[in-house]
């Protein structure tokens, strides 16, 4: 099945947002960088499926020896390792250079998510919006949020035994059988 366009592209600078998440930040700190990207890319799976965002977390290139590549994680996110001596915030600009000539701006909007001050204003002046790591981490909060609500269960069992969870035309036609009626 074919995707549509994109509600919006959203590029996140990796290591900008694991810096500025507390929680990542921790993990960074006790279990290393990797696990780090990880969990990132783990909480921006849900996020950008549930928005309908093409989603592109961005990383220098600095902490690893490979050449620039991007890993597709599923239809709504990635992940960008820039080439060596390419920082995060140079292939965001870039980025967005190439979408301000880009027909697809016109049916969906250009996000990048850093707390990078400059390159904020940098991106704000190639048409993109900008969302700080802080907004980001409520929305996705929020987002699961509303996926863990609409996964309850809508009725809750008012008692222990299974009948009492049945309806009650249910309930009654258990009850005749058992009487023999």
């Amino acid at each position: 099945m074919a995707r549509s366009s994109p509600a919006a592209v959203l590029l996140v600078d990796g290591y900008n947002i694991v810096g500025s998440w507390h929680d990542l930040k921790k993990v960074r700190d006790t279990e290393g960088l990797e696990e780090a990207r990880r969990r990132l890319t783990e909480a921006l799976m849900n996020y950008s499926a549930y928005q309908g965002y093409d989603t592109r977390i961005v990383f220098d290139a600095q902490y690893r020896d490979c050449p620039s590549n991007r890993e597709v994680i599923t239809s709504y996110l990635s992940v960008c390792y820039t080439d060596f001596g390419q920082t995060a915030d140079t292939y965001i600009e870039k980025t967005c250079s190439a979408f301000r000539n880009d027909l697809r701006k016109f049916h969906s909007r250009l996000i990048v998510a850093t707390n990078d001050r400059a390159q904020e204003l940098m991106v704000v002046g190639y048409g993109a919006e900008c969302m700080s790591a802080e907004q980001l981490a409520a929305d996705v909060d929020q987002v699961a949020l509303q996926v863990r609500q609409k996964r309850k269960p809508t009725k809750k069992p008012t008692g222990r035994f299974l009948s009492h969870s049945l309806d009650p035309a249910a309930q009654k036609r258990l009850s005749e059988m058992r009487f023999g009626r």
